[in-house]
Formats: C-alpha cells, structure tokens, sequence
C-alpha cells in the first residue's frame, strides 16, 4: 500500500519513482532495438497492428452518421461504441459464415481449397453490406397516372401494384416499397 501511495503522487524527487522510470526507459530501448534487428518481430507487430487498424477501419465504415458522437454523456458515448463494435463483430461473423459456406461448397463439388488461400480471405467486406438498406422505387405509381382515364384502382387492389410490391419484398404493402436489408443478397 505505502508503494503504491509513493508512486501515485508522481513526485519527480521520489528515488522510487525515478528508479520505475529509468526501467520503463530501458525496457523502451531494448525493444525498440529487438524492433530493429529482427525481422520476424518487426512482421509480427506489423501484422498485429494491421489486423487491428482494419478492424477499426471497417467499424468506422460501418458507423452510420460518421466518426462524431452527437452526446456529451459518456455512458451514451459508452454505448454508441459499444453497439458499433457490436454491429461490426456481427457482419465479420455472418461474412466468415459465408465464406465457409463457399468453401465448402468448393470442397463438397470436388475442387482443392487450400488453407493458406483461405486464411488470406479478409472477412471486412464492404460491398455486400447496404449500411443505409435498399430503396426500391416504385415505377408502376408513375406510368400508372399516365394512363388513359379509367376507374382508379386502390394499390391493394391492383394486380400491377400488388406484383410489383412482391417482388420488391414489402410483404404485400404496394404503398411502400423501402427494402431495409443488412446484407446483399447473393442473386
């Protein structure tokens, strides 16, 4: 406890401080010279760190309104990156999902799937994500007022409308056709 007391006032005329000070300094040097001299160490922290910094590019890219965080409090900052992090961890994890999927397709039709090509494949795919969802217009409404006069349909009442709401996927609602879709569908 009395150490602990000593080093938390960070009195530059503690020995004791001083002392812990000068060994962080060494313990720096020694492996910032261990960084220099080998080349293994040198790959592995540069993997490490590129591993990281693509995982906090892809959230940040996954982050919908930007890098700002519009509240002051940090319980909500707290939780904004926490749900980030979250969403993040999700799409990482149904993206392996589909590349296993695919790999074992490959291996199941016969074709050699190496482990080293695989282990290549970044699971931070961007372009299968629609981070704002699907908006499907809806065409039929337009041509549908440029028609000759005739006895006006309801949406839910014309077969053109109730169609076109099916295969945009709104469940059968021909009055909207917003399509909010985590992923892209593979078609």
């Amino acid at each position: 406890m009395t150490l602990l007391r000593r080093l938390g006032n960070h009195s530059h005329k503690n020995r004791l401080y001083r002392a812990f000070r000068e060994l962080g300094r060494v313990i720096r040097t020694v492996t910032l010279l261990r960084y220099l001299s080998e080349p293994g160490l040198r790959e592995q922290i540069t993997a490490v760190t590129n591993k990281a910094e693509a995982f906090h590019g892809y959230s940040e890219w996954l982050m919908i309104g930007g890098k700002l965080i519009g509240h002051n409090d940090p319980d909500h900052q707290e939780r904004v990156v926490k749900f980030n992090e979250l969403l993040a961890n999700c799409a990482i994890h149904s993206t392996a999902l589909d590349i296993t999927d695919v790999a074992n397709g490959l291996a199941a039709e016969g074709y050699p799937v190496d482990t080293d090509d695989l282990a290549t494949i970044t699971p931070y795919i961007q372009h299968t994500i629609r981070r704002m969802g699907d908006l499907v217009l809806n065409a039929l409404r337009r041509a549908r007022r440029r028609r000759p006069a005739r006895r006006r349909l309801h949406p839910r009442e014309d077969p053109e409308v109730q169609q076109a709401a099916a295969d945009c996927g709104n469940h059968g609602r021909p009055d909207t056709c917003l399509i909010i879709s985590a992923r892209a569908t593979s078609k």
